[in-house]
């Protein structure tokens, strides 16, 4: 499945399970996303799992989740390990929509608690994360490649 051309907004929107076919698209959209793209190969291994969804605009692929949940104690824990919109799809909603989809299947699978690393730099996301009910845990020193902190936030599901 190919990234579609941006519209005038009266898209057909949908959030779906990630397939086989959506590969090639989402591994495009991160590296656009990203300076240290995950390889393909990661995104192949969460292939089946609920919390690997794609955003769709017209039938093409225009974001993607990566997300999963692991037992801790006697608690089910969710991570968001990976989030992409196309840059033509940024600031339409199209995130928001793919965190709350994901957040959805934690709640599914009975996570209590999820957590996810972002950039100190991506005032965007923070901003969209926060929204959802993230909040600052702790600083990751250098955790990117390029010596950028990461930042951990964490949400209690209710």
């Amino acid at each position: 499945m190919t990234t579609a051309a941006p519209n005038d907004g009266t898209d057909d929107r949908a959030i779906r399970p990630a397939a086989r076919g959506d590969l090639l698209a989402v591994y495009r959209i991160e590296k656009k996303s990203f300076p240290q793209p995950w390889p393909f190969a990661a995104f192949e291994g969460f292939l089946g799992e609920p919390g690997f969804l794609v955003a769709t605009v017209d039938g093409g692929v225009v974001g993607y989740v990566v997300a999963d949940t692991v037992p801790n104690a006697g608690r089910t824990l969710g991570h968001v390990k990976d989030i992409a919109v196309h840059p033509d799809y940024r600031g339409r909603g199209i995130g928001a929509q793919l965190l709350g989809s994901a957040l959805t299947v934690m709640r599914e699978k009975r996570a209590s608690r999820v957590k996810l690393e972002v950039r100190e730099s991506n005032d965007s996301a923070i901003r969209l994360y926060r929204r959802f009910g993230f909040q600052f845990r702790r600083t990751l020193p250098r955790y990117y490649d390029d010596g950028e902190d990461a930042y951990v936030l964490v949400s209690e599901l209710q």
